[in-house]
């Protein structure tokens, strides 16, 4: 009896496990893997379209120019300011050929220039000078010089021979030259000129500096002149 109540149970259970079999949903297949990619590592996904709404990316601004290179301070330096225009009255010279020789030797240093004939005084003699020192003021010292070392005789002239001192005048060549070596053994450089004689100046108008023409024309004195007797 008991026997047949365990197999009535197996049967039971036996059906029981055929109906919840057959009574399942079917599994999904399987998906193979992609070829290629190593199965179990993660794929890449597209991504969907962008958002309309999203802020475009700014487009990088080209590069600049490259910067011209910045003038050297020589270039941007003024051009040297050109010197002044100065007049002088070079010479003298004892006849005009010897002026006009000297002034053909002036080149670019002269901008212009003239020759001048001085009358010196027809009452014959001789005149001993210091040639033109510069201004009436160092005339006048030199004078002072002159007066100190106990030598008579002298005074500057103001007129024609610009701040030139004279010293004396004489009758005789032999007078003057005595008092010619007076001077130079004073430590006065002075000269010896003849009466009645003529002599020839340059005027001279220049830019060029110091004692650049003077030396140029080998004139052994000079006097400053007014500009506006050059015109």
């Amino acid at each position: 009896m008991l026997v047949r109540a365990l197999i009535v149970v197996l049967a039971i259970l036996n059906l029981g496990v055929a109906l919840w079999w057959l009574s399942r949903p079917d599994a999904a297949p399987a998906v193979p893997p992609v070829a290629g990619h190593p199965a179990g590592v993660a794929t890449l996904e597209l991504a969907g379209p962008a958002d309309a709404s999203a802020t475009p990316a700014v487009e990088a601004p080209a590069a600049t120019a490259q910067a011209e290179p910045a003038p050297s301070p020589a270039a941007n330096a003024a051009p040297p300011a050109e010197p002044e225009a100065r007049c002088l009255s070079l010479g003298p010279y004892a006849t005009q050929a010897e002026a006009q020789a000297a002034l053909g030797r002036a080149g670019a240093l002269l901008e212009k220039g003239r020759l001048r004939e001085e009358h010196a005084d027809a009452s014959g003699g001789y005149r001993v000078l210091m040639p033109s020192v510069g201004d009436r003021a160092m005339a006048q010292a030199i004078a002072k010089r002159i007066a100190e070392a106990g030598l008579g005789d002298y005074y500057v002239i103001s007129k024609g021979e610009d701040n030139t001192v004279a010293l004396g005048q004489y009758r005789s060549r032999e007078g003057a030259e005595r008092r010619l070596a007076e001077l130079k053994a004073k430590g006065f450089s002075a000269e010896l000129v003849v009466n009645g004689q003529s002599r020839w100046w340059i005027d001279a108008r220049t830019r060029a500096p110091g004692k650049s023409l003077p030396a140029a024309l080998g004139a052994p004195r000079q006097r400053s002149l007014d500009c506006a007797a050059m015109r």
